[in-house]
């Protein structure tokens, strides 16, 4: 089935969910597309100093700003959306992801590998890795950020049955574009990497963020990619039943090749 997914890449303010999901929604309803992806914590920003701040845009999945706010916009343009944000849960605050889609369905991820600062502000994620379907039952499973370098997140995705994984991400460090693309070849799977722009600056902290989102085939081929700086939104047509074929070979299959048994954990 032809597909078309993409990733909006764009540089949010901090503490400023209303407006950044006001330009978020706008992107949106500008592109056709069958699957966007935002980045990882797009609707308050990322360079947090400390739990407290982060409580000004924690919110729950279910009946906060942002779920209510993408379930009209995934209805409005008959779409599927991953977005990062802060999600608040009794005592908790979890680095996550939602997956909306146009029937008012919202799937939560919470980040299973928490990167450097973040260790300090959330708590880690006690989701495990699922798979869900989006629109037109296309199988999408969800990481966020750092978890790509750790191969079992994304292998984990394809033994459930992914098809694509949708990627929020904040990279600072140079490596994760290239390490998606063997992710994809390892998996025989689509990514798609959303990743931000431009420098977060809060007190003695500051971020960098490398821009070029992009989106990978199955075969370790970049099928898209941005630029570091500019800020869009971009969608390509895939065929989503070549992530359903697991062979390398016409004697090797990625699934029925695996020998479990010596692996260790």
């Amino acid at each position: 089935m032809k597909y078309k997914a993409g990733f909006c890449q764009f540089n949010p303010e901090f503490l400023a969910r209303e407006k950044n999901l006001e330009r978020m929604v706008s992107q949106v309803s500008a592109t056709k597309a069958d699957l966007i992806v935002f980045p990882e914590l797009a609707t308050s920003g990322y360079t947090f100093s400390s739990v407290s701040e982060v409580e000004q845009s924690a919110e729950t999945s279910q009946n906060g700003l942002t779920a209510i706010v993408m379930r009209k916009a995934a209805w409005e343009n008959q779409c599927s959306i991953v977005v990062g944000f802060a999600e608040k849960d009794g005592n908790h605050i979890y680095n996550s992801a939602m997956l909306i889609n146009p029937n008012g369905e919202c799937h939560v991820y919470r980040k299973t590998h928490l990167f450097l600062e973040e260790k300090k502000i959330f708590s880690p994620g006690n989701t495990g890795f699922q798979v869900f379907s989006a629109k037109h039952d296309v199988k999408v499973g969800m990481m966020i950020c750092w978890d790509w370098i750790f191969p079992e997140s994304a292998r984990t995705l394809m033994l459930k049955g992914a098809q694509i994984i949708a990627h929020p991400a904040n990279l600072v460090l140079p490596w994760c574009q290239q390490a998606m693309l063997i992710r994809s070849l390892e998996n025989r799977i689509f990514t798609i990497t959303a990743n931000r722009t431009g420098f977060e600056k809060n007190g003695r902290l500051i971020n960098k963020f490398t821009g070029h989102s992009q989106v990978t085939g199955t075969k370790g081929d970049l099928l898209l990619q941005a630029s570091e700086k500019e800020e869009y939104i971009r969608v390509v047509e895939i065929e989503t039943e070549e992530a359903n074929d697991k062979s390398v070979t016409a004697s090797n299959d990625l699934i029925a090749d695996r020998r479990p048994e010596y692996y260790h954990s």
